[in-house]
């Protein structure tokens, strides 16, 4: 786990790099990466898993979501990400704009550390739990 989160917040900060760079595509999909990472996290602390993205999207979603764990803005975030990196890597004739991309990652910054705290949370309740 603790390699994932150290994944994560890399990830984060590569996106950070990549919008000073202007390279909107990249930094889209690092923002969508570092979200990915720490959900999986989240999901590990409960052996939840999916080899499939849309898999990890609708365990966040049912497990996190929709329990109120998670606010559902970040749900809701989190599938925009996803669907804005698949056009950035997949279509043809996508653009960015950079006031949007700035907007996503700072959105992004925010919602990881509320992300990070909730892993936090669970792996305290899993240790008491465990006791």
């Amino acid at each position: 786990m603790k390699y994932r989160r150290e994944k994560a917040a890399q990830t984060l900060e590569d996106a950070r790099y990549l919008f000073e760079g202007k390279r909107l595509f990249s930094a889209v999909n690092r923002i969508y990466y570092a979200l990915f990472y720490e959900v999986s996290v989240l999901l590990q602390v409960r052996n939840l898993s999916s080899p499939k993205h849309t898999g990890i999207i609708a365990l966040f979603n049912k497990h996190f979501i929709k329990t109120g764990i998670v606010a559902v803005e970040i749900g809701k975030f989190y599938s925009q990400m996803f669907d804005f990196r698949q056009q950035g890597d997949y279509e043809t004739l996508i653009f960015f704009e950079e006031e949007k991309v700035k907007r996503w990652l700072e959105t992004a910054e925010k919602y990881m550390k509320i992300l990070e705290d909730c892993v936090d949370n669970e792996m305290i309740g899993a240790m008491k739990a465990a006791e």
